[in-house]
């Protein structure tokens, strides 16, 4: 069961906020009845009509994206920049799963289904994101021990699943380290290296889940097979 306003936004109809006046002013029919009350819910078997139309069952979709570099994580940007919808060839009203920063690079989801969304981004389906960060300066063992033993990001003690160190360049003074964590607040994994004096210079999302983008270039993408699509499903069971 989901909420009738969000049914007809994600119909293209309407907004969330315009269908919620639709339906207040008795404009939504469930089944032939008229519904005015908000919160209402309906499942897949219901035919809901908006404005005397029947709402059409929008086909499902999956993708995979290898974000690039400058790209705004979003549908749609105040400042004309290009989003990580504009690399994508679809005529449905899809959205991305989470966000990465305008200077972060690789794997990106998204997809138009909200359950699918939804469990992908659950703190309860603890589903895991591996990150290579290029760090200004050469991390220690004692900055990686203080990451390990949690850092504070608005109000919530974040502790890494794992942090090691991956390459110490000393001649240009950097280094790549593999970051693992669930949550997903924003800005995270910089804000995590900056808790110990540490800038990242560059941030790449090398998995989420059993998903990487090793065989898409920057900005390619690819359909999910319906076994991926099964298998995210299936995480929500465990």
């Amino acid at each position: 069961m989901e909420r009738l306003a969000k049914v007809i936004a994600e119909s293209g109809v309407a907004s969330r906020r315009k269908a919620e006046d639709l339906i207040v002013n008795g404009k939504v029919k469930v089944n032939g009845v008229v519904i005015d009350k908000l919160g209402s819910k309906v499942s897949e078997k219901d035919i809901v009509e908006v404005l005397g139309k029947v709402l059409s069952k929008e086909e499902k979709v999956y993708f995979l994206l290898n974000k690039p570099r400058g790209v705004v994580t979003t549908t749609k940007d105040e400042k004309g920049r290009k989003t990580v919808t504009d690399f994508i060839d679809t005529d449905k009203r899809i959205y991305p799963i989470g966000r990465l920063d305008y200077d972060t690079t690789g794997v990106l989801l998204l997809t138009n289904d909200g359950d699918f969304a939804n469990i992908l981004m659950h703190p309860s389906s603890k589903i895991e994101k591996v990150y290579i960060a290029k760090i200004k300066g050469i991390i220690t063992g004692k900055e990686i021990n203080k990451i390990k033993s949690g850092i504070i990001i608005d109000g919530t003690k974040v502790i890494p699943l794992r942090i090691k160190s991956k390459k110490i360049d000393k001649k240009n003074n950097t280094s790549m380290v593999e970051i693992i964590i669930e949550e997903g607040k924003n800005h995270e994994v910089k804000r995590i290296f900056e808790s110990v004096g540490l800038e990242v210079l560059k941030l790449k999302r090398e998995k989420v889940a059993f998903f990487d983008v090793r065989d898409l270039k920057s900005g390619e993408y690819r359909k999910l097979t319906p076994k991926e699509v099964a298998r995210v499903y299936g995480l929500a069971k465990k």
